[in-house]
């Protein structure tokens, strides 16, 4: 009987439920589990992440392929329809599902990890690496992080949404060779992929449309500005409005200046620490 952890990822999805999987799985090191990706690039590096088994799989419906009636399943995505949800609830000896879905509902055969619901058989609760929690130098003033995927390349179409601020630019892992030779040229200072934590650690202000990255500088001590892009998912709103992390709209360049002006003032909310209550939870409820 094996456990895997599967995670939608890919050139149009970016890398927030994969950061947010890293994290988990940092507190169950002791454990035997498979992560599975949807795209076998990201598997192909999560061994640089501290994870020593992961295999790429194209499609949520290869998971049936990879693993046999019985194991048991960790699984964020929105891609199941509640069919697939239901056929895999009863495939799975024991089945944890995430969501980030304000509204959704705990099913029978079912655990859930959730920052909004509680319940019974439900973790309260937000992922967030130990890494990014303590005491840390903020050396640059500002970061630009439009995401990990940018496939339409809509960092460049609204280049002038930032141009003015002269930040540093967080760059993406899906993004291609070309495009970040581009963006260096635009952007004076820029932090590589593999940067990534220096980069939360170090910045003071962060400007991201990555939910992830945003929960990241928050507890480091940064202080976050979320940009809704368009293709991504508004999940986190309410959760971001409860936190007073600022939340821009439509590239609203002058939303942004009047957000910077106040900013040093802002009253953010505190996270807490919660992957090892997250994996704790995980443990009770796969019985590792």
């Amino acid at each position: 009987m094996r456990t895997f952890y599967y995670v939608h990822t890919g050139h149009r999805i970016g890398l927030d439920r994969f950061r947010r999987a890293v994290a988990i799985l940092e507190q169950l090191q002791d454990k035997d589990i498979t992560l599975l990706t949807s795209d076998y690039r990201i598997a192909q590096a999560a061994r640089d992440f501290g994870i020593e088994k992961s295999v790429g799989i194209d499609v949520v419906r290869n998971i049936p392929q990879i693993s046999h009636n019985g194991d048991k399943l960790i699984f964020d995505s929105v891609e199941a329809n509640p069919i697939m949800l239901d056929d895999m609830r009863n495939y799975f000896s024991k089945f944890v599902r995430i969501s980030d879905d304000k509204d959704d509902k705990k099913a029978e055969k079912e655990f859930l990890i959730s920052p909004y619901l509680q319940g019974e058989g439900i973790c309260n609760a937000v992922a967030v690496s130990e890494h990014f929690f303590g005491e840390f130098e903020k050396s640059v003033e500002m970061t630009y992080f439009f995401g990990d995927d940018d496939y339409e390349k809509d960092l460049e179409k609204h280049l002038d949404f930032v141009e003015d601020l002269n930040p540093h630019l967080q760059l993406g892992f899906y993004y291609f060779l070309d495009y970040e030779d581009m963006l260096k040229e635009k952007f004076k200072n820029s932090f590589e992929f593999e940067e990534y934590e220096e980069m939360i650690r170090s910045s003071e202000i962060l400007l991201s449309a990555s939910v992830q990255a945003v929960l990241d500088s928050l507890a480091s001590g940064g202080k976050p500005i979320y940009f809704q892009r368009e293709d991504y998912t508004r999940d986190f709103i309410p959760l971001f409005e409860k936190l007073n992390i600022p939340i821009i709209d439509n590239y609203d360049k002058k939303e942004l200046f009047v957000i910077l002006k106040t900013i040093k003032n802002r009253k953010y909310g505190k996270i807490e620490q919660n992957c090892n209550k997250i994996a704790n939870f995980i443990k009770e409820s796969l019985t590792l």
